[in-house]
């Protein structure tokens, strides 16, 4: 249960009084930088690496709600594009170590005022599938929300049948929620899908992706704060 305190009025109980007030900034055009590679603002020209590495592999558009597969350039190119352009989902291309973009992934139904923020929309080439570089995006992105930009919950949702999905959010830190009935009718399917609720708060993704098997304290120049007071 969440930790209380009696309301100065009435005595009920009430939530603890927050550090910050006021909305928090959205997300911008910033590099974030790690031992593996890096984060950068999605631009339409990435198209191009990104194509070369998810080309031939339609089972990973299977639950992105909108996009894909694409079996033509010149499609996918678009819909780069349009992720580019977009303000919510704010993308970012994952760039390795050879400077190639190898994925992306998004900030999405940001609401400065509550600071509250999701990670979707997350795009992982089988050649980013299972690497430090894909853990690393996480904890990148992560650290960015709260230290840089103030937010306090920090969100992952996804289909309840995307199984890898699901056991990335818990080794990641994610805390389950809960699972959305009927939540999205994906790429006009008849049937809908049941949406796989968790998220972080914050002070927690240091010490969470840590856990996970990779120490961000190492690999970038700085942690999240508490991380040391965490679990």
């Amino acid at each position: 249960m969440t930790t209380s305190e009696p309301h100065p009025i009435t005595g009920q109980p009430v939530g603890l009084p927050v550090d910050k007030t006021g909305p928090a900034p959205r997300p911008g055009p910033v590099t974030l930088k790690g031992r593996y590679g890096r984060l950068e603002k999605l631009r339409p020209d990435h198209w191009s690496d990104l194509w070369k590495v998810f080309a031939g592999h339609d089972q990973v558009w299977t639950y992105i709600g909108a996009d894909g597969p694409f079996a033509e350039a010149a499609e996918f190119s678009a819909c780069i594009a349009r992720r580019a352009a977009a303000d919510d989902p704010y993308a970012y291309a994952i760039i390795d170590r050879q400077d190639r973009a190898v994925g992306y992934v998004t900030l999405m139904r940001i609401n400065p005022p509550m600071r509250v923020i999701e990670v979707g929309h997350v795009l992982y080439s089988p050649a980013l599938q299972r690497t430090p570089l894909g853990t690393e995006t996480q904890y990148l992105l992560a650290r960015y929300a709260f230290e840089t930009l103030g937010y306090r919950r920090y969100e992952w949702k996804c289909d309840s049948f995307n199984a890898p999905s699901r056991r990335a959010a818990l080794r990641y830190g994610f805390v389950y929620e809960g699972t959305f009935r009927q939540n999205m009718i994906a790429k006009a399917a008849i049937a809908t899908m049941p949406g796989f609720r968790c998220s972080m708060a914050s002070g927690r993704c240091a010490s969470a992706i840590s856990n996970a098997g990779w120490s961000p304290i190492i690999s970038t120049p700085m942690a999240c704060k508490n991380s040391a007071s965490q679990r």
